[in-house]
This record gives C-alpha cells, sequence and structure tokens, in this order.
C-alpha cells in the first residue's frame, strides 16, 4: 500500500478502482475494451507509462477468466482455429512494445481508428458487412495490424472485434475466442513490457491492485450479457466498437 501512495493520491487511487471496475463491465458485457477504457480513464490524471502499467495484470486475468469459461477443450479449439492470427498478431506485438517510447502513436492511431469508426456507423445504420470466405491471409493482416497497435498502446480490441463481427460469429463464441485472442496478447504484453520497463517494481503493485475491481466489474458484465439475446449482444458490440473507433481518433488527433 505504501508504493501504491507513493505513486497515487488516495483520490486518485479511487478514481483508477473505479475505472477498473467500469472495464471489467463493459468487457464482460462483450468481451473487449478493458484496456480502451483503462488508458482512456487512467490517462487522464496519471502519466502514460503508468497508465499502460495498470492495465496490464488485470487484463491478463479477466482474459483467462473470459477464454476458459465454456471450459479448456472450447479455448483450445479456439486457439486452432485462429491460430494464424495469434501467431503473426504475438509476434507483431511484441515487436511494437519495444518502440513504445521511439515511436509517434498518432499515424498508427489515426490509422486504425478511421477504418474502425467508418465499420461500425455502417453496421449501425443497417448494412450488414460480412466475411463469407475468410482466407489465411486476411487473417494474418488483421493479426499484425491488432498486434503493432497493441505493443504500442495496449489496445489491440478494435481491429479485432471488427474481424470476429464480420464473420458473423456467435455470442459465445466470440466472447470465448476474444478471451483467447486477448489473453494470449495480454500474456506477451506482460512480458514485452517487463522487458521495456513499464512493467517494474515501482508499477507492477499498482496493476496488482486493479485485479479486484476489473474481475468484479466481469462478473457484472456476464450476469448482464447472459441476460441478451445475439442481436443486442452484436448491436452493444458495434456501439462499444464505435466509441473505440472514436477514442482511437480523439488520441490520434490530440497527441
Amino acid at each position: 500500500m505504501t508504493a501504491l501512495f507513493s505513486l497515487l493520491s488516495p483520490a486518485e487511487l479511487a478514481a483508477a478502482f473505479g475505472i477498473a471496475l467500469l472495464a471489467g463491465t463493459v468487457k464482460g458485457l462483450v468481451g473487449f475494451a478493458m484496456p480502451m477504457i483503462f488508458i482512456s480513464g487512467l490517462s487522464m490524471f496519471l502519466a502514460p507509462d503508468l497508465a499502460l502499467a495498470g492495465l496490464i495484470l488485470p487484463t491478463l486475468v479477466t482474459n483467462g477468466m473470459q477464454a476458459l469459461r465454456q471450459g479448456p477443450a472450447a479455448a483450445m479449439a479456439s486457439i486452432r482455429k485462429f491460430r494464424v492470427f495469434l501467431l503473426i498478431g504475438l509476434v507483431c506485438l511484441l515487436l511494437s512494445a519495444q518502440s513504445v517510447r521511439l515511436l509517434p502513436q498518432q499515424a498508427l492511431l489515426l490509422v486504425i481508428g478511421l477504418p474502425v469508426t467508418v465499420f461500425a456507423c455502417i453496421q449501425l445504420m443497417g448494412k450488414v458487412f460480412t466475411i463469407a470466405n475468410p482466407t489465411r491471409r486476411s487473417e494474418a493482416v488483421v493479426g499484425g495490424i491488432a498486434g503493432l497497435i497493441g505493443g504500442v498502446s495496449g489496445v489491440w480490441g478494435p481491429p479485432t472485434v471488427a474481424y470476429l463481427t464480420a464473420l458473423n460469429t456467435g455470442k459465445a463464441e466470440q466472447i470465448r475466442v476474444q478471451g483467447v485472442i486477448y489473453g494470449l496478447g495480454a500474456v506477451a504484453l506482460l512480458v514485452a513490457h517487463i522487458g521495456s520497463g513499464v512493467i517494474r517494481a515501482e508499477t507492477a503493485p499498482f496493476s496488482l491492485a486493479l485485479i479486484v475491481p476489473g474481475v468484479v466489474g466481469m462478473w457484472i458484465g456476464g450476469q448482464l450479457h447472459d441476460r441478451i439475446d445475439q442481436a443486442l449482444f452484436r448491436r452493444a458490440t458495434l456501439v462499444v466498437l464505435l466509441i473505440a473507433g472514436l477514442n482511437l481518433l480523439r488520441r490520434g488527433l490530440l497527441m
């Protein structure tokens, strides 16, 4: 606790706990957006590297819960199905994470934010865009994009969700697949940012403390998720995806 108060005031720590609770609730409902909410909220009053450190352990734990909700066998089936996405995404995440303090993020955020926002808007207006016959190449491209932006910013959900939504993935499978993809990504992110210095002795207690409110929020969101049908789930996913895209644009334009 002493280590926490050396980094944050009591008011800042309380605000961080509230953000973690909200992030977990949204993730439990639609399966993603925890890093986006963490980064958007924490960076309003914390340094960017501390905000990034804060999201890493709660994201790792909640993604493990999400991936294993239907059991290990279902999680392994998802890994096999999306193995190209996972492999390319993890490699790109590890490479880009080492450049987190060197590369300008503005262009990357804008390049990802614009198509994600347009995709969500078009879908919400009633134009359904689907990928009937996905190829290994398209899967590799989307995985690479998700990994690149994830390593730099800690946010790799929007391109992944856009891809899964375009595949018309079922509600339960989409939640599980996101948990598997983000869970393995979170492991890679942890390893990468131990190497980059973002996670260190001074910042690890802060990230560890945010696990509890994140898990509580995840449980609340899961209860809400079980009460909505596929159509409402898809719409809720698109709304959160639109917010994610707009947030990426905001961050890119205001840097």
